[in-house]
């Protein structure tokens, strides 16, 4: 049912998070024009709201951000598609979960800047390095949630499916998934967000096109202008892909909501 005291609330928190930014930008820019600001350091919205256009209509930031989502996709999909594969191997069996538990706690607190050394070593600096990277920034998020949305489903529900003599892949797709799906999904969230996040990193590894690339090459340049215009990209490209990924959510488990 259409509700539209809800929708009344969202248009009022929206007008507030614009007014933010509109005061934040007025701020900004009467400290610049005032000299109270170091434009070298951090340039004045005009001037970055200039470099935008520029960009823009060059079509280079545009290459860049597709470029750069191109890969974090790759990475994000490998890692969905292991991620829960595993889990499910895990979730179901409590021996595997045991002689795989301290191997994960230990192994997902590792940023994957840290991996940077080894993976130049095993992959060189080629595309499968970058899209490596990406693909261990989501992989332990989808594997763990998988694995505790599973075990935190009704113990009864699988006694009564086993009784039943319920065919094992009928068990698991029909039966397991569905069920650990809320909590599934909230892992697929949170690793696309963290997969789209190690784009950086993984584009500081000899990359020479993507975002993150872009960043790099203009901090070296002193262009803090393009710094900032790569960090802000990020930053709404990953809430536009998280709200792609909510409207999945919401279609997928309606009964949820």
């Amino acid at each position: 049912m259409f509700n539209r005291k809800k929708v009344k609330n969202g248009l009022f928190h929206s007008v507030e998070s614009l007014f933010l930014i509109v005061l934040i930008l007025i701020i900004w820019y009467a400290a610049s024009e005032t000299g109270n600001l170091n434009t070298i350091l951090l340039p004045s919205p005009n001037t970055i709201g200039a470099t935008l256009v520029k960009k823009i209509a060059d079509k280079s930031l545009l290459i860049e951000i597709g470029i750069s989502i191109g890969r974090v996709l790759k990475g994000y999909f490998c890692a969905v598609a292991s991620g829960i594969f595993l889990g499910v191997i895990i979730g179901l069996s409590e021996h595997m979960h045991c002689m795989t538990k301290i191997i994960i706690q230990i192994l997902r607190p590792i940023p994957p800047i840290a991996w940077i050394p080894l993976v130049i070593l095993w992959m060189g600096i080629g595309e499968a390095s970058k899209v490596f990277l990406i693909f261990l920034g989501g992989f332990f998020v989808v594997l763990t949630n998988v694995i505790d949305g599973i075990r935190y489903i009704d113990p009864k529900i699988i006694e009564v499916a086993k009784a039943a003599e319920t065919p094992q892949g009928k068990f698991i797709f029909q039966l397991v998934i569905p069920a650990a799906m809320p909590t599934i999904f909230t892992g697929l969230r949170v690793a696309l967000g963290t997969s789209w996040s190690c784009v950086v990193a993984a584009e500081l590894v000899a990359a020479s096109s993507g975002i993150g690339y872009m960043i790099s090459n203009a901090r070296n340049f002193g262009q803090m202008d393009v710094v900032i215009i790569g960090m802000v990209t990020i930053g709404i490209v990953g809430k536009l892909m998280d709200e792609i990924l909510k409207l999945v959510e919401k279609k997928v488990l309606a009964w949820n909501f």
